[in-house]
């Protein structure tokens, strides 16, 4: 029969095998007969337990070497998370760099430039100087210069603004969300041409440099304009880095490394006072900043790559199993897991760039509403704006909120955030695991629970009561606000995939914390009602706590994805997807 298909001109279409990559050469060493390991890879691979089946569409050769997660992903994660705490730093350093001074005691206004000092008559404040100008009558000028008797040089000092350190303050922080938002968007279409670990790196680069600069310039514009990148710059690798230690993790390792992942953030607001103790001024803050950022450099060799990134969206296809080979027998050397590297590797992995780079149907934005059928589905999709909307405002308000408990107790309220936040996080972790069809409700209520409770400090503002019992009670309703916040907040960026298909996540995804950092953008001026009274400001935060908890507690998850984790040939599709 063969001679006869080859007399007529035919041959069967047989599939070539891919070239061998250069990395793996040493295979043919590593695999030899006398190889225990090599034997034990060769053996057929027993059949799935009936108690716990195997889907083969959701195992693939890069899941099989690398597990669900081992001591690998474990540095690699570390390394990863490591970019919260400079992030985290970057946004809570104006509550040091730029910190009330107190008339009289800190500065005077210089009163030189409108004439003789007898003539002149200074406000409370010192702000505002009543020029007298004799038959002419007075003047209200305000105070544009002054002289300073602290010991630490601030950015209200730098830019002669003590007067106006609440809107610098507020200008200042709304530049930084700007660049949070510009730069979640940018990352998010880089990742289509750019390597996750690429991103990763530019991030750590351009904040190094911006860092570096803003403790160098001593101008206004280009000071906000530096924040603004340096943003950019943390959500660069905000963003790629949860890309890759999603597609390295796999199960219910992935869900808790999301869940924790803003744990570094909080341990970022704890270390920031130490970092900032002792610092004679604004500038030096930023040193240490950027100091500690080498740190990160330094550790970026070892980070590794989105290996079915690589495979999907490189175009030669030579380096792109030469790549992901490299990550896999580096990852199975250092998780003992050798012995599931077979000689068909490049074969294995060549079949699955195939798969990967099958054409799907990319997911518009109207498709999430037009495609539910059902109500319910669409009630949900605007419940969950909402929450993640109200929360984001909500986390940023509060942080910045702690200025209004005064200068001296700075230090232990931002401790006190810090770990407000970090009890969220193991919060949210232990209710997914715990109560996972109910964690919704669960989180909806605590927060609700602690907004009604922080609501009362707009009641309690006007009773007279020792300082000491006033600052206590406004630190338990700032802190436990706060720790609902972080977990609700934890909870939709990790779960937030459930309330859809699988094909729409990526794009839920983005429409959801985009929608949200449009709106936080009013965070740092709703701070500014502490100029009113510091119990309306909190109580404007808490109120937002509650719509938030009202809007999580309408939350459900389908019953068809209570699966712990989706198909990594399916999940590699919604890993460019908005952090």
């Amino acid at each position: 029969m063969k001679d006869l298909n080859r007399s007529q001109g035919w041959m069967p279409q047989i599939r070539r095998n891919s070239p061998m990559p250069l990395v793996v050469g040493h295979l043919t060493q590593v695999f030899t007969c006398s190889d225990p390991e090599a034997r034990g890879a060769e053996e057929p691979t027993p059949p799935p337990s009936k108690t716990h089946p195997v889907d083969d569409s959701e195992t693939d050769v890069v899941n099989q070497i690398l597990g669900d997660f081992g001591p690998w992903q474990l540095r690699s994660l570390l390394i990863l998370f490591l970019c919260k705490i400079p992030a985290a730093w970057l946004m809570a350093c104006i509550l040091f760099t730029a910190p009330d001074l107190y008339p009289m005691e800190e500065y005077t206004c210089d009163t030189s430039t409108f004439g003789p000092a007898d003539n002149c008559s200074v406000s409370l404040d010192h702000c505002y100087v009543m020029v007298d100008y004799g038959d002419s009558g007075y003047a209200m000028r305000q105070c544009r210069k002054f002289l300073y008797t602290t010991g630490f040089h601030s950015l209200t000092m730098e830019f002669d603004l003590v007067c106006l350190c609440d809107f610098f303050v507020a200008w200042s922080q709304y530049w930084h969300l700007f660049g949070l938002l510009i730069g979640g968007v940018a990352a998010t279409k880089l990742m289509r041409v750019l390597s996750p670990r690429q991103i990763y790196g530019t991030g750590i680069w351009c904040l190094l440099i911006c860092s570096l600069l803003m403790g160098l310039v001593k101008d206004f514009s280009l000071h906000c304009g530096l924040r603004c990148l340096a943003a950019v710059s943390c959500c660069f690798m905000i963003t790629s880095g949860q890309t890759i230690f999603s597609d390295l993790t796999g199960g219910s390792h992935r869900l808790s490394a999301l869940l924790l992942y803003d744990c570094f953030w909080a341990l970022g607001l704890i270390v920031l006072p130490g970092l900032a103790s002792g610092a004679p001024s604004w500038q030096h803050i930023y040193l240490g900043v950027t100091l500690c950022l080498l740190v990160i450099v330094f550790l970026l060799p070892w980070a590794p790559d989105s290996p079915r990134w690589l495979l999907q969206h490189t175009k030669d296809n030579q380096l792109a199993i030469e790549k992901t080979v490299e990550i896999l027998l580096e990852a199975a050397r250092m998780n003992g897991s050798f012995h599931k590297v077979s000689k068909e590797l490049p074969r294995q992995l060549g079949q699955l760039r195939e798969k990967l780079q099958e054409h799907t149907h990319s997911v518009q934005w109207m498709d999430l509403w037009l495609g539910q059928k059902k109500r319910k589905a669409s009630f949900h999709l605007v419940a969950v704006h909402m929450a993640l909307a109200t929360f984001m405002i909500v986390h940023t308000g509060l942080l910045l909120h702690v200025r209004s408990f005064g200068r001296e107790h700075l230090v232990a309220n931002t401790l006190s955030m810090g770990l407000a936040e970090m009890m969220g996080c193991f919060l949210a972790m232990f209710l997914t695991f715990r109560r996972n069809q109910s964690k919704w409700q669960w989180a909806g209520v605590f927060a609700m629970t602690v907004g009604f409770i922080g609501s009362i400090c707009w009641f309690l503002a006007e009773e007279a009561m020792p300082e000491v019992y006033g600052l206590t009670m406004g630190w338990l309703m700032a802190s436990l606000p706060q720790a609902a916040v972080s977990c609700a907040q934890s909870m939709i960026l990790a779960c937030l995939g459930e309330l859809v298909p699988k094909e729409q996540r990526s794009c839920l995804a983005f429409s959801v914390v985009t929608w949200a950092r449009v709106w936080q953008l009013s965070a740092s001026f709703l701070t500014l009602l502490r100029q009113v009274s510091p119990a309306l400001s909190l109580t404007a935060f808490c109120l937002l706590v509650i719509l938030g908890g009202l809007c999580t507690s309408c939350l459900s998850t389908p019953t068809d994805s209570s699966e712990p984790d989706e198909a990594p040939a399916q999940r590699n599709q919604q890993l460019i997807a908005y952090t």
